[in-house]
């Protein structure tokens, strides 16, 4: 039963996320103070999500680190200067909202990328080291990244920050992968599969909580919602573009390429909105959970362009070897 209810929770994924953030809105006197719960239920997913891992998977990947040096650099360079230059182009003098759209990309690579991955046969591996190797050091990478890019211009809990990545990413990585590594094998199998779609839920939990808590920024919509809307998708869409060209730039096989695309292009957006609705004025919250909208549609559209790209490929390399066998 655990088992279909997950296959068809993935199915529906692309309108999981949009469909909770309206219900945040629409519901938020009633769900605003049930807020406390958002990072204990965030940290359930992050353990639910490290359970496929474990410390000796991770050493095989790092010893060909091309891959994941190439994505840490588009994740936490080159896409948060991006989305500083778009939100200072699009947004300038507004420092709130240039904040979260730069929050929006420095935070870590999303956890359900892994779904996704796995889904279009990407290589799995390389994506969970990815995953695991950014959380851990987010609570690093996330405040430094504002401070650089954002400096003294607004006021930011640093310490808080990176106690509440740790709580809430970290340590339940840690744990997850530590039960994988000395548990029996089949038990951590049989736990993740039991948990997989508890954690699906709860995107959808933490979704609506956050949306609830930034209600008022969103029920009225005015041109200054619709334009903060239209930039972080253009941002959102370049990420997985950037991300695809990475992998080719690097001449990564099919499945690097897959796991690339959309690890570059995910966040882990629903952190991103923890952070900004706990550490930071409300408007800081509006781009990052705006990109709560269509983040799993954008993966989903990712897929189709992927499976084409690479089906169209695989028939023309047939091809190309049929004509060069006629011609022997």
């Amino acid at each position: 039963m655990l088992l279909k209810l997950n296959k068809h929770l993935e199915k529906i994924m692309p309108l999981i996320t949009p469909t909770s953030v309206v219900l945040g809105v629409l519901l938020s006197v009633y769900l605003k103070d049930f807020s406390f719960l958002i990072p204990w239920i965030f940290a359930f997913m992050t353990f639910t999500g490290s359970l496929n891992s474990n410390f000796k998977s991770l050493a095989d990947v790092v010893r060909h680190p091309l891959p994941i040096l190439a994505a840490m650099v588009l994740l936490h360079i080159l896409m948060p200067i991006w989305a500083w230059g778009v939100g200072h182009i699009a947004f300038p003098g507004d420092i709130f909202t240039i904040t979260g759209i730069v929050l929006g990309m420095a935070i870590p690579t999303g956890v359900t990328s892994f779904i996704w991955v796995s889904i279009y046969k990407g290589n799995i591996p390389l994506t969970l080291s990815l995953i695991l190797i950014d959380t851990i050091l987010s609570p690093l990478i996330v405040p430094y990244c504002l401070s650089v890019l954002i400096g003294e211009k607004i006021e930011m809990d640093f310490l808080g920050i990176m106690q509440g990545l740790v709580g809430m990413i970290v340590l339940p990585s840690l744990l997850g992968m530590l039960l994988n590594q000395f548990l029996n094998g089949n038990l951590t199998k049989k736990l993740s599969t039991s948990l997989a779609p508890f954690s699906k839920i709860s995107i959808g939990i933490v979704v609506m909580l956050n949306g609830a808590v930034i209600a008022p920024y969103l029920k009225n919509i005015n041109l200054k919602l619709i334009s903060i809307t239209l930039v972080v998708f253009f941002i959102a869409v370049t990420g997985y573009v950037f991300s695809f060209l990475m992998g080719k730039l690097i001449r990564s096989d099919r499945e690097t390429v897959v796991s690339l695309t959309f690890s570059g292009g995910m966040r882990n957006i629903s952190a991103g909105a923890v952070i900004a609705v706990t550490y930071f004025p409300p408007a800081v919250a509006v781009p990052v959970v705006v990109g709560m909208l269509f983040q799993q549609i954008l993966a989903s559209f990712t897929g189709y362009f992927l499976a084409h790209y690479y089906n169209k490929k695989t028939i023309y390399l047939k091809l190309e070897g049929i004509n060069k066998n006629e011609g022997i």
